[in-house]
């Protein structure tokens, strides 16, 4: 059972798959676990969390941070969120014995995600950068078979001639080292 509280929108239930990792798949695979995510996020599983106090507050709390961390810096979020979880009884001892630990924990953890998804957006953007020098490169390549100039070539690429210019240097480089990319 895994109780899933992230920032992505979710089912209230979801079976996980290990095999949905693999890189081959396959219909029937040798090896297969399952276990059930269970959405635990404000208003999700709304009966499950009335069962079980401890997960209802944790749930709220976890939803009070992400909330205020939208409008204001993120320490304060965290410290406005259980100021407000103690006084309202939501997981009100723990908070108060543990309020520094808490606090570092939720600073981190929140920090992570965000960090998280951070670094994947930035590495989706390199990927479609690389992806367009790939392309023009490709392009000048062809061009250049055809016999065309420099000034032709970036006429025709809408592309300032002394980037042209470098890519096609880089490319002798390239040549001339062995260190074509395949």
């Amino acid at each position: 059972m895994i109780f899933y509280n992230g920032s992505q929108e979710q089912p209230d239930r979801k079976i996980l798959r290990l095999s949905d990792a693999y890189c081959v798949k396959e219909e029937h695979p040798a090896l297969e676990l399952t276990a059930v995510m269970l959405n635990i996020n404000r208003g999700h599983n709304e009966k499950l969390k009335e069962m079980c106090k401890s997960l209802k507050d944790y749930s709220e709390y976890t939803a009070r941070v992400r909330e205020y961390a939208q409008v204001k810096p993120v320490e304060e979020a965290v410290e406005q969120a259980i100021s407000e979880c103690i006084r309202e009884g939501i997981m009100a001892e723990f908070l108060k014995q543990n309020r520094a630990e808490a606090k570092q924990v939720s600073i981190y953890e929140y920090d992570e995600e965000k960090h998280m998804r951070q670094e994947r957006e930035a590495s989706w953007e390199e990927g479609k950068f690389e992806g367009k020098i790939e392309l023009l490169r490709m392009q000048i390549q062809k061009k250049l078979v055809k016999g065309k100039s420099i000034s032709e070539i970036s006429e025709e690429l809408e592309e300032e001639e002394d980037v042209i210019a470098e890519m096609i240097r880089e490319m002798g480089e390239e040549r001339a080292t062995g260190k074509e990319e395949q």
